[in-house]
């Protein structure tokens, strides 16, 4: 009994060392993160400029996609996205992985109790006599507690949360995407049914030429060959309606799968302008896209959680200690488990180390190591396509708008010119082939003017969303 009296300063004392040693090591072994250096030039290409305007980070999507329409496309959206819904459930799912390796950190404490009666028989107990005994006992404990003196259970406490960062990010990624999707299919409606309204307007009017030419072939005014002719070109524009008509119905169906419901008649509109549809843009620095685009910054946390399992895998070198411990009482009847002297204590450490595992621990840093140099070279994959998207954009805005500018005054010298030889024809000046040819340049003027002011703006939307649109904005 002096012995145990003795051993139980001792025991504690060892027990308030361990948890001090606990408390004031968990240094982790992880290295220190370092992101790589810019795979690409300090400044954009010399000329893809978009000219002077606001930094997309900073502008909302509600600030720069102004149509009423598009808003609320974009809020339907963001509502019922299937992709966008599953994006934030992967949130969920890394945050309550955090949760599950954070409470690795604090020890399990546990309330126990049990009661046990046996009977051993007389050829087993020394006295030769059957005895029946018993056994009460309810305690409060630690389970297995481990002293994280190497920092182990803080690097995958890390890692975890880093992870869970990166994935919130790539959740803003997938919304900006979304975003700038809708846009793009809410544009390309918008684009053909200006195509259609055109290719429409072709076939009245050519119908009624076809009617005035049956006219004069029955009254010998004109020929076959011109009847025919004018017939070719009404089953030209006939045919480019139907296929706009289709082309919009397949756009109209990918709008809706993006909506995550169908959009709908969309209300007509009148023919955009790029000039006051969408505002211009900053480039800025190619230094800012690390603190803008999602994609870029989940792969520094991704590079972080990385080496964070690097520390985790080196700490699985050294020994790992454990505490479990309990405290309560014990008696032998149950009417005297809480009576005077009853009190029951344990305190089990315990030290574990493998000697031999078959290379497990040094495959398993390998693996670590390994996944962290993949992890840099996402990272920079990431910065390489972000300055590849902002750059192809902004050349696309330059030189579209360029190419805008000389359609808009080869459209008006085709109308001119179809204007022209239709007078020199009912004049008798002219073949009617030379009508044919004038009109069918100038559709297809038509059309690919309506083309490329929607590529104009297509190039907007691609580098409002390149330039990490709306992720430092304040409104959601």
């Amino acid at each position: 009994m002096t012995e145990t009296t003795r051993s139980s300063p001792m025991t504690r004392r060892l027990a308030a060392g361990m948890l001090a040693a606990a408390l004031a090591g968990c240094a982790s072994m992880a290295p220190p993160t370092q992101t790589p250096e810019l795979p690409v030039p300090d400044a954009w290409p010399q000329g893809a400029q978009a000219g002077n305007g606001m930094q997309a980070s900073a502008l909302p999507w509600q600030a720069y996609f102004t149509d009423p329409v598009l808003q609320q496309l974009i809020r339907t959206a963001l509502d019922n996205n299937r992709d966008l819904r599953i994006a934030a459930l992967r949130v969920e799912e890394a945050r309550a992985a955090f949760q599950i390796q954070r409470s690795d950190q604090f020890p399990t404490v546990g309330l126990s109790g049990q009661s046990a009666r046996a009977r051993v028989p007389g050829d087993l107990n020394p006295a030769g006599q059957a005895v029946v005994g018993g056994e009460h006992r309810a305690e409060v404990g630690v389970m297995s507690w481990e002293l994280d003196l190497w920092g182990r259970v803080r690097s995958l406490h890390d890692a975890a949360l880093e992870q869970w960062l990166a994935t919130e990010e790539g959740r803003r990624a997938v919304e900006l995407s979304l975003i700038t999707q809708v846009a793009e299919g809410y544009l390309g409606v918008r684009e053909l049914d200006e195509r259609i309204a055109l290719a429409r307007r072709t076939v009245d009017s050519r119908e009624e030429s076809l009617r005035i030419f049956n006219r004069r072939h029955a009254l010998g005014a004109t020929s076959r060959l011109d009847l025919q002719q004018v017939e070719i070109l009404l089953t030209q524009a006939q045919s480019l309606l139907a296929q706009l008509e289709q082309a919009r119905a397949t756009q109209v169906y990918a709008l809706g799968l993006l909506l995550g419901a169908h959009p709908g008649p969309l209300p007509e509109s009148v023919p955009f302008d790029e000039a006051t549809v969408l505002a211009p843009l900053s480039p800025g620095l190619p230094s800012d896209l690390l603190t803008a685009r999602p994609d870029i910054i989940a792969a520094e946390h991704r590079l972080r959680a990385s080496n964070a399992n690097i520390g985790a895998a080196r700490a699985a070198f050294f020994p790992r200690i454990a505490l479990t411990g309990s405290f309560g009482s014990a008696s032998a009847e149950l009417d005297g488990l809480f009576a005077s002297g009853s009190r029951a204590w344990t305190f089990m450490p315990t030290l574990s180390l493998p000697i031999f595992d078959g290379g497990q621990r040094r495959a398993n840093l390998d693996l670590a190591e390994v996944r962290s140099h993949i992890a840099v070279a996402e990272y920079e994959r990431s910065v390489q396509t972000a300055f590849r998207e902002v750059s192809d954009a902004l050349s696309a805005y330059r030189w579209l708008a360029q190419q805008r500018d000389v359609q808009r005054t080869a459209l008006s010298a085709t109308a001119e010119r179809a204007r022209l030889v239709q007078l020199r024809y009912e004049h008798g000046s002219a073949a009617y082939f030379e009508v044919l040819d004038a009109l069918r340049d100038l559709l297809v003027a038509e059309q690919q003017m309506v083309q490329t002011r929607r590529a104009l703006l297509s190039s907007q939307v691609a580098l409002y969303a390149a330039l990490g649109g709306g992720t430092s904005a304040t409104t959601h």
